[in-house]
């Protein structure tokens, strides 16, 4: 059995925007649209949900630089409010929209490689008799009660 493409490189497989499992497909249908399926092994990209994870991951990175240029140049020149706007504002675009791609690329193949899912809840069978909470084996034991009634 051959090893995923994502095996050998989440990184290079999410950069480039290429199919977890071959390699070779596109993995994206515009920007940051994911395609149906994959145009060279045909793997269904139903599985990749990596919902604000790429944003999340991004803004947290690129919050500090860009907070610190606008902390510095309020400091160093004490502009007025639309210096700000022309030069924090494209600054944080600049940081944060080119590098999303990728990082959605990452997670995806990540996923895959994982065999993530989102989480379930087991379904409770009451024939089953796995519907008593006192019978749950996940439980701490109960502690035996104290002996010591009456002792003061």
């Amino acid at each position: 059995m051959q090893p995923s493409a994502a095996a050998s490189s989440i990184l290079k497989i999410g950069v480039l925007g290429r199919c977890p499992r071959c390699g070779e497909g596109r993995l994206f249908d515009g920007f940051l649209r994911l395609a149906p399926r994959c145009n060279a092994c045909g793997l269904d990209y139903s599985f990749a949900d990596p919902a604000d994870g790429p944003a999340f991951f991004v803004m947290m990175i690129m919050g500090v630089p860009v907070t610190a240029l606008g902390v510095y140049v309020e400091l160093a020149y004490d502009p007025p409010f639309w210096v700000h706007l022309a030069v924090t504002l494209p600054f944080l675009l600049l940081a944060c929209i080119p590098i999303l791609r990728p990082f959605k690329g990452v997670l995806i193949a990540s996923q895959y490689l994982h065999k993530a899912e989102e989480g379930r809840f087991a379904p409770v069978d009451p024939r089953a008799g796995n519907c008593d909470p006192s019978q749950d084996t996940r439980r701490a034991p109960a502690l035996a009660p104290d002996n010591h009634e009456g002792s003061m």
